[in-house]
């Protein structure tokens, strides 16, 4: 597993970790948001578990920090919309070492992981809503 795959596998297990906290202060509408949100998160961790099968895979931490604490309704949606940020610039990484179906995958990760932090950044309040450019590391 190169470096930028398995640092997009530790992304994947960093937002599951991260929406088990989002969650927690949620509910309605954002509580669904989170819960596929997180759907989505895990079963892209184990397409490249899987596609890594025979490797050694990167390990799973038994906690991740947060950037900031997460206390209340505003600090989850917060934090929702900095882990997709931040997972779709680890994406954006694995472009340049991918080819043909990986990359289309790699793409596709960017992708639905720039339009769900808008999303949060929307119920955010964030401004500008879409970074100039979505999944580059700031």
């Amino acid at each position: 597993m190169t470096d930028e795959w398995g640092a997009a596998l530790t992304a994947e297990y960093t937002a599951i970790f991260a929406y088990g906290i989002v969650g927690a202060q949620l509910s309605g509408a954002a509580a669904d948001q989170a819960r596929a949100a997180e759907a989505a998160h895990r079963a892209r961790r184990d397409e490249l578990i899987l596609r890594n099968a025979g490797s050694s895979p990167t390990p799973i931490e038994p906690a991740y920090q947060t950037p900031f604490p997460v206390t209340d309704r505003d600090s989850a949606i917060r934090l929702a919309a900095e882990v997709e940020e931040r997972t779709a610039a680890i994406w954006r990484a694995v472009l340049p070492v991918s080819t043909g179906a990986e990359r289309e995958q790699a793409l596709a990760a960017l992708v639905e992981y720039a339009v769900q932090a808008t999303r949060w950044r929307q119920a955010a309040g964030i401004d500008p809503a879409v970074p100039t450019w979505p999944g580059r590391p700031s």
